[in-house]
């Protein structure tokens, strides 16, 4: 998950010329040639995350990360920012849309996966209304056929909509994956391995790149992770410790990833991780070719 929303996301330092803001702003700048046209743009449905403050707001905003915005218009899609609203609508609302990508976020209500469970003292940020909305939201997604990639919070959204469970916690500030960059194996022919290594940035092709990536590094913050793995779903990540850190449907024919990681962390400057986004929206594209 992500971050407590008056904390810092601890993502890898870089000096201010080389800042993940400024390689963000310089990678759309220098690939919005390469991109399709406005009106062609997949529509990416991107579903926004409630928070108590935010800069230069009196009150509670709905906020989206930047770089996973950026990370999809970079893509070539058009990140379409989804307010959390009734469950029940959330079908009709993304009739319009091409793809999901759902984003990190707090953690999910352990009575949700768990019934009658006792929650854990480090839960944190539980909002009833995003937990309702993300689940509708996967829900819709996965029964209809949308391209979807699921991130961090997404990934235990899905798994939990499955009917999987999740590790409250794990085991603290020892076993946890906060502030943390570190290697995951993926499976070969995983839609995850192919997708990073067919990534692009500029044009240029993930140095290491071949038919499909076998290991590759991330940034991680998350506190949970999956237990019980919901219905048809296959792990096709592992870190070295074993924990779950991506998931696929290999029974389902569009596409679909779900990753523990923060892509977005380095995908303005690793090619890798970019290929994820360029995977969901080429799946999207291909639903009005």
């Amino acid at each position: 998950m992500n971050p407590p929303r008056n904390g810092s996301r601890g993502a890898p330092r870089s000096s201010p010329r080389n800042s993940p803001r400024n390689a963000s702003r310089d990678s759309l700048r220098n690939t919005s040639r390469d991109c399709a046209p406005y009106g062609a743009r997949p529509l990416i449905a991107l579903p926004q995350r409630f928070s108590a403050t935010a800069s230069a707001l009196r009150h509670g905003a709905v906020v989206t990360a930047r770089a996973l915005s950026e990370a999809v218009l970079r893509a070539g899609g058009e990140p379409f920012m989804m307010h959390p609203g009734p469950p029940d609508e959330a079908a009709g609302r993304l009739a319009r849309c091409d793809g999901v990508l759902l984003p990190g976020g707090g953690d999910v209500a352990p009575q949700l996966y768990d019934t009658g469970a006792e929650t854990h003292d480090r839960v944190y940020d539980v909002d009833a209304e995003q937990d309702a909305f993300d689940l509708a939201v996967a829900r819709h997604a996965l029964a209809n056929g949308l391209p979807l990639l699921a991130v961090c919070r997404g990934l235990q959204v899905v798994n939990v909509a499955l009917g999987g469970t999740l590790r409250q916690d794990m085991g603290g500030t020892e076993g946890e994956h906060r502030h943390r960059v570190h290697h995951v194996t993926l499976a070969a022919g995983s839609v995850v391995a192919k997708a990073m290594a067919g990534g692009r940035i500029h044009g240029a092709v993930r140095p290491q790149a071949a038919a499909e990536a076998d290991k590759v590094e991330v940034s991680c913050y998350h506190h949970q992770c999956t237990d019980r793995l919901g219905e048809g779903l296959a792990v096709t990540g592992r870190a070295a410790d074993g924990t779950v850190e991506a998931l696929e449907l290999p029974r389902r024919r569009a596409w679909f990833a779900a990753v523990q990681w923060h892509p977005e962390d380095t995908a303005a400057s690793d090619p890798a991780q970019q290929g994820l986004f360029e995977a969901l929206v080429e799946a999207g594209r291909g639903r009005f070719s």
